[in-house]
């Protein structure tokens, strides 16, 4: 299955092709150019580059959350009009889920972590085997708190990946748990990790149209929260 890939919910963005688990092609770009700028031309470029139309793309996977707001909707919006071209279906795939399969190999329990601000991360849990990840809990907004006295009362050895992985590691050691850092040039999203998660989503039967894509940030805008609080105020 022939995958393009879309990764726009960080600093960086990158698109990849590949064919199931192989490679073809990534391009990678942290230019401080706002990817609504960039991510469109990667992609035409990365097709053109090897010789695929976009008639031959099986499947567009895009990372949809959670990440930056404006990040997942300038990638979700691109995918879909990718996607509208040619009815090709998409794969909605979790940044965490995304980042935790370029560490599938290590054999070790992996802790994907991203800085969610106020002493919270967006974080999710996997199980590696050398081959594959088995999921152990949800994506979720957790506190670095509540997170510790989960990998405490775990007991094993965890792999931290992504932007809350300094802060994590640097507070977890401060507890005594056991947590290592992923090497650097696997720290970070990457669109193969999107293409991979894309292709579990498509094996389990979990894909959508253009029309049905969308992000998920999986809590409230910093707007929308002020909005509530305003709300709330109020009605008291």
């Amino acid at each position: 299955m022939k995958i393009l890939a879309l990764e726009s919910s960080a600093t960086a963005c990158s698109v990849a092709l590949c064919e199931d688990e192989r490679l073809i092609a990534q391009s990678y770009q942290n230019n401080g150019l706002t990817h609504s700028v960039t991510l469109m031309p990667m992609a035409t470029a990365l097709l053109a580059g090897c010789g695929v139309d976009l008639k031959q793309v099986e499947l567009i996977a895009v990372a949809a959350g959670p990440g930056s707001f404006t990040g997942l909707r300038i990638g979700v919006a691109a995918a879909k009009g990718l996607a509208w071209t040619c009815h090709t279906p998409c794969a909605p795939c979790s940044n965490l889920e995304s980042m935790a399969w370029n560490l599938a190999h290590t054999g070790m329990e992996v802790c994907a972590v991203m800085d969610a601000r106020r002493q919270q991360v967006y974080n999710a849990r996997f199980a590696s085997d050398g081959t594959a990840l088995t999921r152990l809990t949800p994506d979720r907004a957790i506190s670095l708190a509540d997170l510790a006295e989960e990998l405490k009362i775990s007991g094993k050895p965890q792999l931290l990946v992504g932007d809350g992985g300094v802060l994590c590691y640097t507070t977890f050691r401060e507890l005594g748990l056991d947590v290592r850092l992923a090497p650097p040039h696997l720290q970070f999203q990457s669109a193969w990790g999107v293409a991979r998660c894309g292709l579990e989503l498509a094996r389990q039967g979990l894909l959508t149209d253009g029309a049905g894509l969308t992000p998920n940030y999986h809590r409230l805008s910093q707007a929308e929260r002020e909005r509530l609080a305003k709300e709330q105020s109020k009605g008291e």
